[in-house]
């Protein structure tokens, strides 16, 4: 018996945060960025699954931006770190949400913020 190939993929999703009682975030922080790896079916699914986890964790999603799968970002001529690979695969593996990075904004850090 052959094991079902899984329809799974895992998408690199930049999320962009705001402020929330209890996320976490470095005191006169305005907001961050987060790089998450998150496994869906497709990137709508992957997006909708990232923004409720970040919510759960009293994180307050604004926008999210998607750069697509592995193999997309290879074609488009990505260089991707053999430690951002074994992110994307650890987040296939568990079928879930890593947040690979933050970035806390601070007010004039790119002269919108306020």
């Amino acid at each position: 018996m052959t094991k079902k190939e899984s329809r799974q993929k895992v998408f690199t999703l930049l999320v962009e945060v705001g402020r929330n009682d209890n996320d976490g975030l470095p005191e006169g922080a305005t907001g961050a960025a987060l790089m998450c790896y998150a496994s869906g079916i497709d990137e709508a699914e992957a997006v909708r699954e990232t923004v409720a986890i970040l919510k759960q964790a009293d994180l307050a999603p604004l926008d999210v931006s998607g750069y697509g799968t592995l193999e997309e970002r290879i074609a488009e001529g990505h260089d991707i770190a053999d430690d951002e690979k074994e992110l994307m695969q650890r987040a296939l593996e568990e079928n879930s949400v890593i947040v690979a990075q933050m970035t806390p904004f601070f007010e004039g850090d790119d002269g919108t913020r306020h």
